[in-house]
């Protein structure tokens, strides 16, 4: 790797992560020797990259720092790819649409030599199997998330039962055959997942639920991962000799 790469590899480490970087891990992420990487952060330091930090302690990447954000290597371009690709075989019409329209914006702006990563892609995804159609605008229901506003769903669950019920929308699941809604539901007290293909009816409510989504979220996934240890910790059911 040239140097100048590795430099621009280490703002990009420090750039992704919310936490202190060590020396060490840095080195193990490009190779290269502890002693390099204090040589490189030194020289980015000298040349005023506002990075923060000490030996032992580890470096962070100031607020302050301010970098084109389209210098992209060949594989974070072919990841753009990848991702957009998927979404576009399998998100909500407007993901969709908004996944090729990011292609396109990708392509206008990088380096010609870097054209053919988006134009002729050498990775792919599978196609996407046909999911059910949504019975509620998918848009709206993240329009609703990032503005913390309840909705009134009517769903109708595996039984067919039907209910009413106010829910705190938290995240929206998107997989290969349905798309899942994530929620606080204020009939059962509880976190609730709702497929979109089984909500009958909804309302766009204007009271706002008054959590701030990643509040809202990291609460989620608590409740995620208390569930799971219940569940594994449950003893397996017996078993009877027929």
């Amino acid at each position: 790797m040239r140097r100048a790469d590795r430099l621009f590899q280490i703002i990009q480490i420090l750039r992704r992560s919310s936490r202190p970087v060590t020396a060490a891990a840095i080195s193990t992420e490009l190779e290269v020797s502890v002693r390099t990487i204090y040589r490189d952060l030194a020289d980015l330091i000298g040349q005023r990259v506002p990075i923060q930090g000490e030996a032992g302690l580890g470096y962070v990447l100031g607020d302050a720092f301010d970098m084109p954000p389209l210098m992209l290597t060949p594989d974070e371009i072919e990841a753009a790819v990848l991702g957009a690709q998927w979404v576009a075989g399998r998100g909500d019409p407007v993901l969709s649409r908004a996944a090729l329209d990011l292609i396109a914006k990708i392509t206008a702006v990088v380096p010609e030599r870097l054209r053919p990563l988006l134009t002729d892609p050498s990775i792919g995804t599978p196609p996407g199997h046909p999911q059910a159609g949504d019975g509620i605008d998918v848009a709206q229901v993240r329009q609703a998330i990032r503005d913390a506003r309840k909705v009134c769903l009517s769903y109708r669950d595996i039984r067919g039962e039907r209910s009413e019920r106010i829910v705190w929308p938290v995240i929206v699941g998107y997989f290969d055959q349905a798309r899942v809604l994530a929620a606080w539901c204020e009939l059962r007290q509880e976190f609730r997942h709702f497929r979109t293909d089984r909500i009958v009816d909804a309302r766009f409510l204007d009271e706002r639920h008054g959590v701030r989504p990643a509040l809202l979220r990291a609460r989620w996934k608590r409740n995620l991962v208390e569930t799971r240890k219940t569940t594994l910790s449950k003893p397996p059911a017996a078993v009877t000799a027929g």
